[in-house]
């Protein structure tokens, strides 16, 4: 009887270790998703990225530096772009005059709806803003202005650099972050009306000086609150530093009704994480955030805050913006922390990965 029970363990053994090897080959063998260029661009930094809901791309050039060729574009087929709305929008250069039909140093598109918004930081070259931002919004059914909005000078600082923005058709508001002067901004779409909230925060604070690289270089600048997502199942608003490890969520019903003191008592850190740029969340509850240090995107669960690799490798380069359609992660490669010169011929990407 022993010698029955000795022989079934090694049988057992035997067929518990072949389960595990064959286990372990699957998870080896499990092949990366596959990462599709989309668009590049040979000499123009791209940083914003956004899908309509007609799968019409459309991508902007910030103003950081003089020769920027379109502000705001449609990408076409073939690798080929228009400039967004017309060529009249982006013509205008450093030094001439400014009106509110033109673009002056944009730093984000976000498509909603029917509509575009483009997020005109109004502070070209990093010099200080030169007017009050602008958010032009245009009905994408005929390509036309359909509303502009103008935060007001209660709501930004000289050195404001407002970045991206969240709209919430629920309750009809608009969540900016500002990474020039730390902060956040709420506009009201109904009114026009603005306000800042969480005006240097520990929340809204850049918490180091610089980002460092694999080959050891380092990337040396301070910016405030950048990346912003918004939970329109559960009403809540996460942005993150983007010289920083620490994501924050508030709950919106709090930012738009709550005095200063509620808004600040009601942030909270959600998790320690790599340092991001852009940020973006899926139907699902999935948030997308770039590892800047080290050429990934990530995705976390923000129902456990469980945190995984997406995907990394060459094919990441400054995951700089975030846009779903149809099952697929579109993102720009920005290259920030590779630039130290004239742009040349640098080549500066979007490209998507299925998340389905």
């Amino acid at each position: 009887m022993n010698k029955t029970i000795l022989s079934l363990l090694v049988i057992f053994s035997i067929i518990s270790c072949k389960n595990a090897t064959e286990t372990k080959e699957v998870e080896d063998t499990q092949e990366s998703p596959v990462i599709t260029e989309v668009a590049s661009f040979t000499g123009q930094q791209v940083t914003g990225v956004t899908v309509s809901n007609e799968g019409r791309i459309f991508a902007n050039f910030p103003r950081w530096r003089k020769g920027v060729e379109n502000s705001v574009v449609e990408v076409l087929e073939n690798n080929e772009s228009v400039a967004f709305p017309n060529e009249q929008w982006n013509t205008w250069e450093d030094g001439k005059e400014i009106n509110d039909s033109l673009f002056v140093a944009v730093q984000s598109v976000v498509a909603f709806k029917d509509d575009l918004y483009v997020v005109d930081t109004r502070n070209p070259l990093f010099g200080g803003v030169i007017d009050n931002p602008k958010i032009f919004v245009f009905d994408l059914t005929t390509n036309s202005l359909k509303r502009t909005y103008t935060i007001t000078e209660s709501s930004i600082h000289k050195d404001s650099y407002i970045n991206d923005v969240r709209i919430d058709a629920k309750n009809n508001k608009a969540y900016f972050t500002d990474s020039g002067h730390a902060g956040l901004v709420v506009l009201d779409l109904e009114s026009g009306e603005s306000k800042r909230v969480l005006n240097e925060h520990t929340s809204t604070l850049a918490e180091v000086n610089q980002l460092t690289f694999p080959d050891g270089s380092t990337w040396e600048n301070t910016v405030h609150s950048d990346g912003i997502a918004l939970d329109v199942n559960n009403d809540i608003l996460y942005y993150h530093a983007l010289s920083g490890y620490s994501l924050y969520a508030i709950p919106t019903a709090t930012l738009i009704n709550g005095t200063q003191e509620e808004i600040e008592n009601s942030v909270s850190l959600v998790k320690k994480t790599s340092a991001p740029d852009g940020m973006i969340l899926d139907d699902s509850g999935n948030l997308y955030f770039a590892d800047l240090e080290n050429n990934k995107v990530m995705k976390m669960d923000t129902n456990t805050k469980e945190v995984s690799t997406l995907i990394e490798g060459d094919q990441v380069r400054w995951a700089d913006t975030f846009s779903i359609y149809k099952g697929d992660l579109y993102y720009t490669n920005s290259r920030i922390n590779e630039i130290t010169g004239p742009l040349g011929d640098m080549k500066f990407t979007i490209n998507k990965v299925s998340i389905d």
